[in-house]
């Protein structure tokens, strides 16, 4: 349970009290500050679908004492160690992480779509720097806490989630001085009763596609669901859900290029009976009204919404979705596949926590002497190691049976 100071009035979250502090920290644009550390973590208040949550700031999760549930395991283990302070530079006064990208946000008029999933690192070069489109991906999962998952939020996580999340976080974020948010469009939760009012939205949200300014063309950043790729004269139609009528236009050689670079993405969800393709993308817009794919990066993930890489990930995650104890995906950002990263932490285990790798078959020695050193240099968390070579899962000490769940009738994750 966290604890909450506000001048000098001092709560827990679960006080009736609570409330009243949130909504005065809300409406005097004050922070809160959770008590975890003596001197006090500044948090902020997020309207998530009309309802005040209290958030930790951006980056700021290794600052919490351990046993704070606003806690972050360590960057270090995944890919977004490299980027802090980097490609990600934290204004702490402010609360807003500043973004370097390693791609463009315009373009020049009557320039051919420049589809950057040739690339066999990423969507785009990879460069530690800067983020590519995966990696945005992947930073706002992790800032809107998607990545994070307990048996008691069962059916309690859905795409009205998942758009609230994701647009909270964008609002914490900036590129060049302009909110991240403001060239971003998520589709929201498509109701048939307000189809007007949400098409109007989306124009206006949209609408920059088809200003070109002094010779180049705005593009817009696009997140969403997978429906189908649809058929086309040349190239692919991508149906995006939540937004009927909409389609995005997919070039032949990007529709080509999008097979190879994302084959596992794309195999994982055909495969699947309830996980979703999530695609980011820069859009660009046509004289004509057309909207078009730039540049594409795709991430398959489970049903409950958590990235997956692999059929091994999947299989872990599926066990861990079980278990009433927290687990936190890890993200690989811009690192490539032939790197190790803590696939997942378990944060609350006793001890010490956990950090979870998994060993592809076929891993070579420099895999292998890699994981040994990030294991060595955290004897703060225990090690479980799958090699995925050697056999199937293997037992996960810690969560017993008694830890599992079917279902979990409690509040979704904030």
């Amino acid at each position: 349970m966290r604890r909450f100071r506000l001048g000098d009035v001092e709560c827990d979250e679960e006080d009736e009290a609570f409330q009243g502090l949130v909504l005065q920290a809300h409406g005097s644009k004050v922070r809160l500050l959770c008590l975890c550390r003596p001197s006090g973590i500044p948090m902020y208040i997020a309207d998530i679908g009309s309802q005040l949550v209290v958030k930790r700031m951006p980056l700021t999760g290794g600052d919490h004492d351990p046993t704070c549930p606003s806690h972050e395991p360590p960057y270090e283990l995944t890919g977004l160690g490299p980027l802090v302070n980097t490609a990600i530079k934290l204004d702490a006064s402010a609360g807003i992480a500043s973004l370097k990208l390693d791609f463009p946000l315009s373009k020049q008029t009557g320039s051919r779509n420049g589809i950057a999933t040739t690339h066999a690192a990423d969507s785009v070069k990879s460069e530690a720097r800067k983020l590519s489109l995966r990696s945005l991906l992947h930073l706002l999962w992790h800032e809107g806490g998607l990545t994070e998952w307990t048996s008691r939020w069962t059916g309690r996580r859905h795409w009205w989630q998942v758009y609230h999340h994701l647009s909270q976080a964008a609002r914490m974020m900036e590129i060049r001085g302009e909110s991240l948010g403001e060239r971003l469009y998520i589709p929201e939760p498509f109701r048939a009763d307000d189809k007007a009012a949400i098409e109007q939205r989306r124009a206006g949200k949209l609408s920059g596609l088809y200003q070109p300014s002094e010779g180049r063309k705005k593009l817009m950043l696009l997140i969403g669901e997978i429906k189908e790729f649809g058929s086309a004269r040349s190239g692919k139609q991508l149906v995006v859900k939540h937004m009927p009528g909409f389609r995005l236009h997919l070039e032949e050689a990007g529709w080509r290029a999008l097979q190879r670079r994302f084959e596992t993405e794309l195999r994982l969800w055909e495969s699947g009976q309830d996980g979703h393709l999530i695609a980011i993308s820069t859009v660009a817009g046509s004289a004509g009204g057309l909207a078009t794919v730039n540049e594409i990066a795709l991430m398959a993930v489970t049903g409950q919404w958590l990235p997956m890489e692999s059929v091994s990930e999947q299989r872990l995650l599926d066990h861990l979705a079980r278990s009433t104890s927290k687990s936190v995906k890890g993200l690989r950002f811009n690192l490539p596949r032939d790197q190790p990263i803590a696939n997942a932490i378990l944060p609350d285990l006793k001890p010490k926590p956990m950090a979870l790798y998994i060993v592809p078959a076929g891993a070579d020695a420099t895999f292998e002497t890699t994981l040994r050193d990030m294991i060595a240099a955290r004897p703060d968390l225990s090690a479980w190691v799958w090699r995925v070579a050697e056999g199937d899962l293997p037992s996960l000490p810690g969560l017993d049976e008694e830890n599992y769940r079917s279902t979990g009738p409690s509040r979704s994750p904030s």
